[in-house]
């Protein structure tokens, strides 16, 4: 407690008015066998300039950020500009206050509103909220939102075995000790999308419809079929977009009648930093705002008629309505919900289409320069910036060898989907050229011999 700036009079005279005698009381409710018997051994105290020191040699073991790197998975390195960087530097973005009080918070009100806008235009959707923690967390959140609203009370949801495995598994647990039963459609061994005749899981039992496209393998789901299956059941249609680049040029989750739309944002200029932070997109059809988790920013005029924003749907009804609550997500990912805006003032419409459309070209360079090689596209389905590669050996052991030769080749299959251990799903955007698309097949040539 020795960080604590009280005085042992102010300690006293607060333990008494809590009833007990010591520090040490207020964790005995705490199980004995998790306390710890004696202090953690830690190293001696450095001075700043050895902690710069200790610092700089624990980085230099990252050579990750140094190797040519395929790696995606939910998780995509896209060129950012330059000024998104320097704007986020501004004292006024990175400690500005949180946003219950509009009178202190136009600016962050402001911005926040913007991005609602922009991400509800990029999905289709008529209402976007001021952002969530994560992709994986927003998925879950719209499968509870239609669980809560389900007006037949229904409570099995029907997921695409193809969904990223990250939010599958956040779904579950979301899941725990509610009513709700998930589902898998099977994939098409063939296309790498969800098969044909899984769609008829979807029935008059059935709450909700969750799927992603591209899918986890990359491939680009019947979004259109699945949607239609949904539509005829009456069920909440839910898709996730987690490479958001892609609706540069695919239809948006609006165009195909989306009741919730969820996606991942990191992919608009944010970078991968280790797998995150990332920022959640969650948007909706009007009708269901009110059922919407989340802070909304709306725009008003004030007293005097002048332009404001306010929070429409505060954090603070969560805590008003604590069991009845839309959600327990009281906040949002501000400075990377800010980050994503940015990108998507700078790029604009056309500059996002172009950016998709460089992807297209750099998938179409790397798959000339493997068709010399071993390895072959593993589906048939159309892709869009990720494929996954067939392989005449593990997987496994192809990423440990292009590792030795400075290249991060992609990621298993196998690490959640055992039977798999021959397929490598590979990424790349539009930082590669066709060089490195080269050199990537010349490599893995070696690696599997030919």
């Amino acid at each position: 407690m020795r960080y604590l700036p009280n005085t042992p009079a102010e300690v006293k005279e607060m333990l008494a008015a809590i009833g007990v005698h010591s520090i040490r009381d207020l964790f005995t409710c705490v199980p004995k066998n998790v306390l710890l018997k004696e202090p953690p051994a830690l190293p001696p105290a450095m001075s700043e300039m050895e902690i710069e020191r200790h610092m700089a040699e624990l980085g230099e073991k990252n050579t990750g950020a140094a190797m040519l790197s395929f790696l995606g998975g939910g998780c995509y390195r896209h060129y950012a500009p330059s000024l998104i960087d320097q704007m986020l530097l501004r004292s006024e973005f990175y400690t500005a206050y949180t946003p219950y009080q509009p009178e202190a918070s136009q600016g962050t009100l402001r911005a926040i509103f913007e991005f609602q806008t922009m991400i509800a235009n990029l999905f289709s959707m008529d209402v976007s909220n001021a952002s969530m923690y994560d992709g994986a967390t927003a998925a879950a959140e719209a499968v509870m939102m239609a669980l809560r609203n389900d007006r037949k009370k229904r409570t099995r949801i029907v997921v695409a075995s193809t969904l990223h495995p990250h939010y599958i598994q956040t779904l579950r647990t979301y899941l725990e000790g509610f009513a709700g039963e998930v589902t898998l459609m099977d994939f098409d061994a063939k296309t790498g999308r969800i098969a044909d005749k899984e769609l008829a899981k979807i029935d008059k039992d059935t709450v909700a419809v969750l799927f992603q496209y591209p899918n986890w393998f990359g491939v680009i789901e019947d979004i259109h079929a699945i949607a239609k299956a949904a539509k005829a059941v009456d069920a909440w249609l839910i898709p996730a977009v987690i490479e958001t680049t892609a609706l540069g040029i695919l239809a948006a989750p609006g165009e195909i009648g989306a009741d919730i739309a969820v996606g991942e944002g990191q992919p608009l200029g944010i970078p991968v930093n280790y797998g995150g932070p990332g920022v959640g997109l969650f948007t909706v059809k009007s009708e269901h705002v009110r059922k919407m988790p989340g802070r909304l920013v709306g725009k008003t005029a004030d007293r005097e008629g002048k332009e404001c924003f306010v929070l429409t749907l505060s954090a603070r009804e969560q805590h008003i309505k604590r069991e009845r609550a839309t959600s327990n997500i009281c906040s949002n990912q501000g400075l990377m919900a800010l980050a994503a805006g940015m990108y998507l003032a700078t790029m604009g419409k056309e500059g996002l289409r172009k950016v998709a459309l460089m992807n297209l070209k750099r998938r179409d360079c790397l798959v000339r320069a493997l068709a010399k090689t071993k390895a072959k596209p593993a589906f048939t389905g159309p892709t869009y910036n990720e494929i996954a590669l067939k392989l005449p050996m593990k997987a496994d052991a192809v990423i440990e060898k292009m590792a030795a030769e400075g290249i991060l080749a992609g990621v298993p299959a196998a690490r959640y989907y055992p039977a798999l251990d021959d397929i490598l799903i590979t990424a790349t955007t539009e930082l590669h050229s066709c060089a490195d698309a080269a050199r990537f097949a010349t490599t893995l040539a070696k690696v599997i011999g030919g």
